[in-house]
């Protein structure tokens, strides 16, 4: 599961924001049953941008969480 943030606050914000918001997406899961070896957090911070930064409407839609299923082994 990846994490993203728009570009308002430093880098480094960014990126530990993204982190505490993956975890809590993670820990939110795994209350739910799954399990926790199942799933990985990776925070992009405002890296990897979807959608144009410089509008607030758009800004909004960087703020996402992506869930990519792996297979099993």
């Amino acid at each position: 599961m990846s994490k993203y943030t728009c570009n308002l606050g430093t880098t480094a914000h960014n990126l530990a924001l993204g982190d505490l918001r993956a975890r809590a997406v993670k820990d939110y899961l795994v209350s739910k049953g799954v399990s926790g070896d199942r799933l990985r957090t990776v925070s992009f911070g405002e890296t990897k941008p979807k959608h144009d930064n410089s509008r607030r409407a758009t800004r909004q839609l960087n703020r996402r969480v992506a869930l990519v299923a792996e297979p099993q082994p």
